[in-house]
């Protein structure tokens, strides 16, 4: 069976064409300017094309959004290509863990939905690296221990360079020294390592909390940076909130 996942963040939808449990291709697209269902559906179709996929082999759409007033569209540019009406996953589908709490975002659940499928028998720490900055923790049961949210480092640094007059903008990649003697440099170290100090942190004090050494999945579109320079996170999987969209739809 041949699924279409899309994730609707607050930065980008990603879409995932799912062969069964695998995920054979992924691309990314902006959300925002925000589109109209027309446009959506052009750009769908050219998508479409690039990656060799024929609408006609997708039997189901699954849609996760923590974007609302986009759901509607992409559900209006999915029937008209597909002649299906998706599924839409959130927080208050059933599966094997329990939320807990009804603002969990759909994002949040989903990544702790795709931890305790693919990573049973232990918790699971899931660091994303999203607009936010999030760090969720689930036990071997299901259980939601609890979730931490911070500004994403994206949002952060766009923020610095918005509000100052003389600060660039900077490719985020590890600087060649901690301490920097030029602009670039320095940004980088305080961008790169000041929030991996941050995330080690909580890694480190959720251990702490629940008595564990947690398993530590990261993901999200900055996770690559992140995960060379400490050997507190144990994988990388930039499709792992995807993952946890089609476990919580394919049997709807």
């Amino acid at each position: 069976m041949n699924s279409i996942v899309i994730n609707v963040g607050n930065s980008n939808i990603r879409f995932g064409l799912f062969d069964d449990d695998n995920c054979d291709i992924s691309w990314v697209i902006n959300t925002k300017p925000y589109r109209t269902a027309d446009e959506l559906y052009a750009q769908m179709l050219m998508l479409y094309q690039t990656y060799k996929v024929e609408p006609k082999d997708i039997t189901k759409v699954i849609i996760g959004s923590v974007v609302p007033q986009l759901t509607k569209v992409i559900s209006s540019a999915i029937k008209k290509i597909h002649g299906i009406a998706p599924v839409i996953v959130d927080r208050s589908t059933p599966s094997g863990v329990q939320a807990k709490s009804k603002q969990m975002g759909t994002d949040i659940y989903a990544n702790l939905v795709a931890a305790h499928n693919l990573y049973p028998d232990r918790k699971k720490i899931i660091i994303d690296f999203g607009t936010a900055l999030t760090a969720s923790c689930v036990t071997e049961i299901g259980e939601t221990l609890g979730v931490i949210i911070a500004p994403g480092i994206i949002t952060a640094l766009n923020s610095l360079i918005s509000q100052t007059a003389q600060l660039p903008e900077i490719e985020l990649k590890k600087p060649k020294t901690v301490l920097g003697l030029d602009t670039v440099t320095c940004m980088q170290s305080g961008m790169v390592y000041g929030f991996l100090g941050m995330v080690e942190g909580f890694i480190d004090r959720i251990n702490d909390e629940v008595n564990d050494d947690c398993f530590v999945i990261a993901t999200g579109g900055v996770s690559h940076v992140y995960k060379p320079l400490t050997d507190k996170i144990h994988i990388t999987d930039r499709l792992h909130t995807l993952k946890g969209l089609y476990f919580l739809g394919k049997d709807l």
